[in-house]
């Protein structure tokens, strides 16, 4: 009995833990099918404060948290293209244009993340964070006031799209929708072609993330490098299932007011990884 009761208490922390994950999943999930945007920055957020309460080397916590939740974000990017296809709202010449320098850009920002302290990238994480929930209250939506560019244009764009996704964990929507709006392309067409984008960049990231944290010793088990499988099982699961309802949602509530909502947690959000992480 004595062992039985063993197996118990070292089974319920981890079974506290998947509950988190799955809680997180459900919640990135419905906010990305109702927003389309700021499911990564939930992702980081709340991994990021609970590793800090886990243990995790305080060195590691912010490449633990971004790795786990590129790799998380696949899943859900996969089945968010898919429906966007469906409904021919992906440009594939520009996701095919797009793609290599979106990969080299994740692997190179990758590359310079694993040599910048936690501060450093919790610092770019939290100005990244500012941005997105500007963007969310204002409702920020450049005027198109050029074409798109050729292939070299387009490469430079997923460069840059890949690196600072690399450095705050999100996929391509918060900086790829103002870019392709801007080049004129009509806005779901933009959020369905930057949702084909999110699949390559969540991989390469993924791969990125777990080949760095390699040969760092002390964080947690079951990892590969700084992806936490059970974090990455638990969000992807609950993601998928939980998107579809969020996107229903949608349709049938004021955006704008969701928006700001979403923004205002956003922020206490960003306060909380601040002050703990």
């Amino acid at each position: 009995m004595e062992g039985h009761h063993a197996v118990d208490w070292v089974a319920l922390p981890l079974l506290a833990d998947l509950g988190l994950y799955l809680a997180i999943g459900a919640a990135v999930g419905f906010f990305a099918g109702l927003l389309g945007i700021g499911g990564g920055i939930l992702i980081v957020s709340a991994l990021a404060l609970s590793f800090a309460v886990q243990g995790v080397p305080q060195e590691h916590v912010m490449h633990f948290a971004i790795g786990t939740s590129l790799a998380a974000m696949a899943s859900g990017a996969f089945a968010s293209f898919r429906t966007h296809h469906r409904h021919g709202a992906v440009d594939w010449a520009v996701v095919k244009a797009m793609t290599p320098g979106l990969v080299a850009g994740m692997l190179g920002g990758v590359a310079v993340a694993r040599l910048l302290p936690t501060a450093a990238l919790k610092s770019f994480f939290l100005a990244f964070m500012a941005y997105v929930t500007l963007q969310m209250v204002v409702g920020f939506k450049p005027e198109a006031t050029r074409g798109l560019p050729g292939k070299a244009g387009l490469f430079g764009a997923g460069t840059f799209i890949g690196v600072v996704s690399s450095l705050f964990g999100g996929g391509a929507a918060a900086v790829g929708v103002p870019f392709l709006t801007w080049c004129g392309v009509h806005t779901h067409r933009a959020i369905g072609t930057c949702a084909a984008l999110g699949f390559p960049l969540a991989i390469g990231g993924a791969f990125g993330y777990a080949v760095a944290g390699w040969p760092v010793a002390g964080l947690p088990a079951p990892n590969l490098g700084f992806v936490y499988l059970p974090a990455f099982v638990g969000i992807s699961i609950t993601s998928m299932l939980v998107a579809p309802y969020g996107a229903r949602l949608a349709h049938r509530l004021r955006g704008d007011t969701l928006r700001r909502i979403f923004a205002l947690f956003l922020v206490a959000m960003g306060i909380k990884v601040a002050l703990a992480v």
